[in-house]
C-alpha cells in the first residue's frame, strides 16, 4: 500500500481529498494535517509515501514545507493540489521534484490518474535493474517514453498517453480497446483514440482477431 499524508488548511477540502484517495485500490491515507508545523511532525511520525499538499498554509507556503522536510531528511514524494497558477509557483515545484501539480477545483478522475501514474512509476523505480531509457530519464525532466505535449493530438493528455502505453508494453497479450480501457481506468472509446494514435506515430501496431461472425477485432502491441 502507498500511503498517504493530506496536507490542506481547509478541514471539509482535506476530507474530500481523503475520500478520493480511499476509492483507489493500493493506497491508503494514513493522517490530514491543517498546518505546515503539524505536517512536518506528522510526516516524521508516520512515515508516508506521498504527500497531497496544498500550497496556501496558515504558517508556510508548501514548497517552502518541502524544503524543511528535505532538510530534515524527509524523502517521502508529494503531489502539489494547489489554486496556485502562477508561473512561479510551478517553476518552484519542478526545482522541488515534486510528482504533479494538480490545479483546484478537480473531479476524482483527474486525481486518480495521477495517482494511478504516480504508482507506476514508483514501482518502475523501486526496481534493481533499470533500462538505459530509464536512466536517463532519471536525469532529465523528460520521463521514459513520454512524448511532448505538443506531440498528442488536441484532446488527448500526455499523462493519459503514459498510462496507455504503459498499458501496452507491460501487458503480456496484444490488448483490445475494451481491455486496455479497464487496465487504465479511462471509457473503451478514449483507450481507442490514444492506441490510434500511438499506430500512427510508429509506437504500436495493431493485429486482427478473426472471430466465427462479424468484424475482426483490432487488437494492439506496443513496438520494440
Amino acid at each position: 500500500m502507498i500511503r498517504v499524508l493530506v496536507v490542506d488548511d481547509d478541514f471539509m477540502v482535506a476530507r474530500i481529498h481523503r475520500g478520493f484517495v480511499e476509492r483507489i485500490d493500493g493506497f491508503e491515507v494514513v493522517g490530514s494535517a491543517q498546518t505546515g508545523d503539524d505536517a512536518l511532525s506528522m510526516v516524521s511520525s508516520l512515515k508516508p509515501d506521498l504527500l497531497l499538499l496544498d500550497l496556501y498554509l496558515p504558517d508556510a507556503f508548501g514548497l517552502d514545507l518541502v524544503t524543511r522536510l528535505r532538510a530534515a531528511g524527509e524523502t517521502c514524494d508529494v503531489l502539489v493540489i494547489t489554486a496556485a497558477k502562477e508561473a512561479d509557483a510551478v517553476r518552484g515545484a519542478v526545482r522541488q521534484g515534486v510528482v504533479g501539480y494538480l490545479l483546484k477545483p478537480f473531479a476524482f478522475p483527474d486525481l486518480e490518474q495521477r495517482l494511478l501514474t504516480y504508482a507506476a512509476e514508483r514501482a518502475r523505480s523501486l526496481s534493481d535493474d533499470l533500462t538505459q531509457a530509464e536512466i536517463d530519464a532519471a536525469f532529465t525532466s523528460q520521463p521514459a517514453g513520454r512524448a511532448p505535449a505538443s506531440a498528442l493530438p488536441k484532446g488527448l493528455s500526455v499523462e493519459t498517453a503514459e498510462a496507455v502505453e504503459r498499458a501496452l508494453r507491460t501487458s503480456a497479450e496484444t490488448l483490445s480497446a475494451t481491455e486496455c480501457a479497464e487496465a487504465v481506468g479511462i471509457s473503451r472509446v478514449s483507450a481507442r483514440r490514444y492506441l490510434e494514435h500511438f499506430v500512427s506515430v510508429g509506437r504500436a501496431e495493431v493485429k486482427l482477431r478473426y472471430g466465427t461472425t462479424g468484424r475482426p477485432e483490432r487488437r494492439y502491441a506496443a513496438r520494440a
